[in-house]
């Protein structure tokens, strides 16, 4: 609220800042971002990254917390331009889950986890074929799917695949699978991380066996 203050009148946090108020992203010691509806006027001051922004209407504002603040859908607008996309896409996860309203429909963020982040940026440095991604094949939902080829990817994290019971079951998932014509290939998060020519190569070979059909 000081930083606000500290501002002058119609300042708002916004941008990162604001997205933290919402508990959409996590602190990182970054600056207070504030924005003014204004092109002039202000000083710069010490630990305050200040947005001169005269077309800031009052659609764009709401408080949280008694702090003049960014709406959530302003919020995410701005993040677009301010962050990596995996933060954003992290912000936008994060307003779901909070039952947060940002204007976006869910097939803005395919993706659902930091390792199908991953496995996508994989896909576009090694140029392979753009795969649908968590898409339903029958009563089953899988993470990356090539339809034309019958391709399934599965990345595996550790968090969701431990266990006797998680090893039945992605068994039990993958004949399935097979009975509506897919083949199924699974990546560990060490796999994709650590080598993700090797598994790109997998992939490419596994496409092209496929089309060739």
């Amino acid at each position: 609220m000081a930083a606000v203050l500290a501002c002058g009148e119609g300042a708002v946090l916004s941008h990162r800042t604001a997205a933290v108020l919402w508990k959409l992203l996590k602190p990182n010691g970054a600056p207070i971002e504030v924005s003014v509806p204004s092109a002039s006027g202000r000083a710069r001051r010490p630990g305050i990254r200040l947005h001169r922004r005269p077309s800031l209407v009052r659609a764009d504002v709401t408080e949280r917390l008694g702090i003049p603040v960014t709406t959530p859908v302003k919020t995410i607008d701005d993040l677009r331009r301010a962050v990596a996309p995996a933060e954003l896409r992290r912000a936008i996860r994060q307003a779901e889950v909070f039952g947060i309203q940002t204007g976006l429909g869910r097939a803005t963020v395919q993706t659902r986890s930091e390792l199908e982040d991953r496995f996508m940026g994989l896909c576009r440095r090694h140029r392979l074929p753009r795969p649908e991604v968590n898409v339903r094949i029958g009563p089953y939902e899988v993470d990356f799917l090539w339809r034309a080829q019958r391709l399934i990817v599965e990345t595996d994290g550790y968090r969701y695949h431990r266990g006797s019971q998680a090893f039945e079951d992605d068994h039990e998932r993958d004949i399935g699978l097979r009975a509506h014509g897919c083949d199924i290939l699974r990546f560990t998060y060490r796999q994709v991380t650590e080598d993700p020519g090797r598994v790109a190569a997998v992939v490419q070979r596994e496409l092209e066996r496929r089309t060739g059909r």
